[in-house]
């Protein structure tokens, strides 16, 4: 076999047309994770342990988009008087979160090949997700958000990547999704999506070359 035709015989069998993201963990730090939490527990001197449970006694709720900013902060933190105003804790949660400068750099070289269709798919309340949005920039690079709170469903659920593949009009062999969390990865897996652990942006960057996805579009 010619060096030319080994090389054709190694490029991958189908041509990715969509990459899905996640974005607290990829695109930047997570939006109120534990880390965060640990760091709110600590600034604001709550108890860890009641704080966490009512947190998990809501965060599905809060992340499915069926319960505001308000109706979370009531349940977690504000059932009893605190020496620390709503507004000075919401403005804490908000600036945990900062955009992580090599991920969206790599990103938006992707999106300027015009080769792909860029989405995320990712758990997050909508105060949060709207703000992070916006200060990540992600409009400037993405054609769409599927988003906990506007699908109503969460990551590691099967239906939160039916509802983006048929909403994009994805095949799924044609599809990447992108994920800090292996548990998060398996549901996209089993419907046929390609799949990338994330642990930094050169792996991402080699192991989608391998899967036929570069910063500079070949159609050749």
């Amino acid at each position: 076999m010619s060096e030319g035709a080994a090389r054709r015989s190694a490029r991958p069998a189908v041509r990715i047309t969509h990459l899905f993201f996640d974005v607290g963990g990829v695109l930047g730090t997570g939006g109120w994770a534990s880390a965060e939490r640990a760091r709110a527990v600590e600034r604001f001197a709550l108890d860890a342990a009641d704080f966490e449970k009512r947190h998990h006694e809501v965060v599905g709720m809060w992340e499915e988009g069926r319960m505001s900013l308000d109706e979370y902060l009531d349940h977690t933190i504000f059932g009893v008087p605190r020496p620390f105003s709503r507004k000075e804790f919401a403005a804490f949660m908000f600036a945990q979160s900062a955009p992580d400068p090599e991920a969206i750099r790599f990103v938006e070289s992707l999106a300027a090949t015009g080769c792909y269709r860029l989405m995320t798919i990712n758990n997050e309340s909508e105060a949060l997700n709207v703000h992070r949005l916006r200060l990540f920039e992600l409009h400037r690079m993405f054609h769409a958000f599927f988003s906990s709170c506007w699908l109503g469903v969460r990551k590691p659920s099967r239906r939160m990547f039916e509802l983006a593949l048929a909403m994009a009009q994805a095949a799924p062999a044609c599809a990447v999704f992108v994920d800090d969390r292996v548990y998060n990865l398996e549901p996209a897996r089993k419907l046929g999506m390609q799949t990338v652990h994330f642990t930094g942006v050169p792996a991402l960057r080699s192991t989608l070359k391998d899967m036929g996805v570069r910063a500079q579009c070949n159609s050749a």
